[in-house]
């Protein structure tokens, strides 16, 4: 690492300086703490005092440190308070409560070097992801946790099963209070130990390449958690937050990074770097990129241009470095250019989560069917805005928490009526331009909110409604991988139409996706009642092939299913009959 780069915010390799670096026989320790007055690094290994070498760098050679071991750094800071603090460049830490990090090796035994030369962006690819937090998706009969190498056994595999191209893991590195879900961390180059060590994670994320899984890690860029022996004060200064508690402080109790500062830039985009270096991973999530954007993520508070310049520069730089990975942005305003390339004005991200139609979406599904009769422009409006950005439609985390209820929950009416209009939701959902993202136990219906604590209610698939939602959702994410319309040409307004959007009176849509060779349609019914002779006009003569019906009773509907890939008469209209809460999705060759 150049250290004149660190000082002015454009290394990306700081891990590679800082931190705890084995050779043969000992420990090379570095640490930056400009303000502290000793520095002393304290572990299973004894105490050793640390010298100071360039401005605010200790460092200090230990024979006898060895991986596995514990350690800390002892900083007796500015204001004469001696405060135990875990490595901010550590690679693995114990256990909480236990706040110490753990000497550790750079992981080893990838072998996805074919899966890292074919990886791309996904652009004109199906992205469709499975959202999973791993202590809560399956548990052991006890309760514990399985383990990463566990996890490498069984969840790329099931990823692969039902149709996902790729795992969205909530946040890995390491953090003191479980019900933070990772998004408060301490250690940030640390893998959190609740699921093992890193070589363990790399291990699971060489198993999803093998299985043809992708990984996307969600990265936390903005704040920090409060814990003493973190950063915060580390140097007995505020040294990685803003000095202000104005902006020092969060909306969620934590510290906010400041952003201006280059060795803090460097902090967490070495950061990015690392995940993406050295654990293999495919792409990162950006949490709450708002903050990012303006003032305490509010926009009356105007945009914060040192924050804003960081993200930029940021993503430029992990753009170049590496260039098949994905940079996602979680971000809820309407700013401009968030996909754009920073060297056309942009700030540098691949995709952006369009919150604005899972919001109205969700909105609309709640509604009873005569209010959906005054509201279909809640399904038409994202049409306005979708060629702005790369967008992800995303039903995450966040959507089944906090008596928001799950997916499923949120549907208008009683449990039984649920169901058909849960699978109508999820066949717009795919039909609709945009990449797919959903949190784990939506695709079995799960009804109870999502608790870290608890595994999903794996349970529930012994009752008829959740086992046939379950198939259901197979076999839509299966059509969606085999029919190139739905992907192809995602964000290419040309080959997206409305085949009717003009009769909210009948609860009705449909929309038609040109892919290669033709294209796939959708035709809804969103009202309780049946819908009759509702009368389409195609984009051009072609053969229909019915790929699936939300109604067939291998779902939990009433309609048989006809025979597999029967093929309509060449038509240029096609007329439907739909039961209540409804829709049908055909292949179309064009002739």
């Amino acid at each position: 690492m150049d250290m004149q780069a660190f000082y002015t915010g454009h290394a990306f390799d700081a891990y590679e300086f800082f931190g705890a670096h084995t050779y043969f026989g000992g420990t090379h320790f570095a640490v930056w703490a400009p303000a502290a007055q000793y520095v002393q690094v304290v572990g299973e290994f004894g105490e050793y005092g640390m010298h100071r070498t360039y401005a605010g760098v200790w460092e200090a050679d230990v024979n006898g440190a060895d991986a596995g071991m514990a350690y800390q750094y002892r900083v007796t800071g500015a204001n004469g308070r001696c405060v135990d603090h875990c490595d901010p460049y550590g690679f693995a830490m114990k256990l909480r409560p236990d706040g110490r990090s753990i000497i550790a090796e750079r992981p080893t035994g990838f072998a996805d070097e074919a899966w890292l030369a074919a990886r791309s962006k996904n652009y004109d690819k199906p992205l469709n992801i499975y959202e999973v937090h791993m202590g809560s998706w399956q548990q052991k009969e006890d309760g514990s946790w399985y383990t990463y190498a566990e996890l490498a056994e069984l969840l790329p595999a099931y990823c692969k099963k039902y149709g996902y191209t790729h795992l969205e893991l909530m946040p890995l590195a390491e953090y003191p209070f479980d019900g933070s879900w990772g998004y408060q961390t301490t250690g940030f180059f640390a893998p959190t130990s609740r699921y093992g060590t890193p070589d363990e994670l790399a291990q699971f994320i060489n198993a999803c390449h093998k299985q043809g899984i992708g990984v996307i890690l969600d990265f936390v860029p903005v704040h920090f958690a409060v814990d003493e022996y973190g950063l915060k004060e580390f140097d007995g200064t505020p040294l990685y937050e803003y000095p202000a508690a104005s902006v020092g402080q969060s909306e969620w109790g934590s510290c906010n990074f400041m952003h201006s500062r280059g060795e803090i830039r460097c902090f967490i985009q070495s950061c990015a770097d690392y995940w993406l270096r050295v654990f293999h991973a495919d792409g990162l999530r950006m949490d709450a990129v708002s903050r990012l954007i303006y003032w305490q993520g509010d926009p009356n508070r105007g945009v914060n241009g040192s924050t804003l310049e960081f993200l930029k520069g940021m993503n430029a730089g992990l753009q170049q470095r590496h260039p098949t990975a994905m940079l996602i942005a979680e971000d809820s305003t309407n700013f401009p250019k968030v996909t754009a390339p920073v060297e056309y004005g942009g700030l540098g991200f691949d995709y952006k989560w369009d919150l604005g139609w899972m919001n109205d979406t969700l909105d609309y599904f709640k509604k009873t069917p005569e209010e959906r009769k005054h509201n279909l422009s809640k399904l038409t409006f994202s049409m306005m805005y979708a060629w702005n950005e790369h967008y992800i439609l995303p039903f995450s985390h966040d959507e089944n928490v906090h008596g928001k209820a799950t997916i499923v929950q949120k549907m208008y009416g009683e449990y039984e009526g649920k169901f058909p209009q849960a699978r109508a939701l999820y066949l717009y959902m795919a039909i609709h331009p945009g990449k797919k993202l959903d949190f784990m136990g939506n695709e079995f219906a799960q009804l109870r909110e999502w608790d870290e604590s608890r595994e999903q209610d794996w349970s529930v698939l012994k009752y008829p409604n959740h086992d046939s939602f379950r198939v259901f959702r197979k076999a839509l994410n299966e059509a969606y991988l085999q029919n190139d319309g739905f992907w192809l040409r995602e964000y290419d307004p040309a080959a997206f139409r409305w085949l009717d959007c003009a009769h909210p009176e009948k609860n009705a849509c449909a929309i038609w996706r040109q892919g290669s060779e033709g294209g796939v349609l959708a035709a809804f019914n969103f009202g309780d009642s049946e819908l009759t002779d509702y009368e389409l006009t195609l984009p051009q003569k072609g053969k229909l092939t019915l790929l699936l019906d939300t109604d067939w009773t291998d779902f939990g509907g009433s309609t048989t299913k006809p025979a597999k890939g029967k093929a309509l008469p060449a038509a240029d209209k096609l007329t439907l009959n739909l039961p209540p809460f409804s829709g049908v999705l055909y292949a179309l060759t064009l002739i």
